[in-house]
């Protein structure tokens, strides 16, 4: 099987289409990076002033309680609610987009929250000593040395809406999960086992495309795991970005 697997996968025309992989794969991008662009513009902003002032750290709970909800379930209650008010594609795309969002908040919020509330007190009290007011300081001192666990919370968040945007084709939306469920439909195991080869592939992609982002963007005195080694090199990353500004 696996031989079939692979030639299904090296077949020119189904990389061809409408229906073929190359489309798939565009719709399965499209669908998550709108997801997760849409959800860091809710969650990074909320996550910082929280982990910047130390109030509403029950949104943190409540973002963090949505994990438990089980996604094919999500998806079918809200795309049930849409599927009467809109039409056409929208009727499935709407809703879609709506839960990838909800899932990919609680990550990133978390990892904005934890970044930024994690930041070396001396490095704050080193930004407040300098002058700088509140915002300068969330702006200056804590993202950048938030940056690590952002980007955490970002490819956490990116992998999960990769997975469930792949259930998401039972409500009959494109995307990788085409294969999955048209296969299932026709009892065509190796397409289903070509679509899961193929997702899997994407999100080992987008996570190293992510990682090396990462690499490029975290400053090299921030990319220890070691929490009392971090917190040195925030002290002395904090200081020499308020001395720059």
């Amino acid at each position: 099987m696996i031989g079939q697997v692979w030639r299904w996968l090296l077949d020119g025309t189904n990389w061809q289409g409408g229906t073929g992989i190359t489309h798939r794969l565009v719709e399965h991008l499209q669908y998550t990076g709108e997801s997760v662009l849409i959800a860091a513009v809710i969650a990074l902003p909320i996550g910082a002033v929280i982990g910047h002032s130390g109030r509403g750290k029950w949104l943190i709970a409540v973002a963090n309680a949505f994990r438990a909800i089980p996604s094919l379930g999500l998806l079918f209650v809200v795309a049930m609610w849409f599927v009467s008010r809109l039409t056409g594609d929208a009727a499935y795309l709407v809703p879609t987009i709506i839960v990838l969002v909800i899932l990919a908040i609680p990550p990133l919020l978390a990892g904005a929250y934890s970044g930024v509330s994690e930041v070396d007190p001396a490095a704050r009290d080193a930004a407040f000593g300098m002058g700088m007011t509140g915002p300068q300081v969330l702006a200056r001192v804590e993202l950048p040395c938030a940056l690590p666990l952002i980007f955490s919370g970002l490819r956490s968040a990116t992998l999960q809406v990769i997975a469930t945007a792949t259930i998401a084709a039972a409500i009959s939306v494109g995307g990788l999960g085409r294969f999955l469920i048209d296969g299932l439909a026709n009892s065509d195991y190796i397409q289903m086992a070509g679509g899961a080869i193929l997702v899997a592939a994407l999100a080992l992609v987008v996570d190293g495309v992510l990682a090396a982002l990462q690499h490029l963007v975290v400053p090299g005195g921030l990319r220890s795991t070691g929490p009392s080694r971090r917190k040195r090199r925030t002290a002395a990353a904090a200081a020499q970005s308020a001395h720059a500004a």
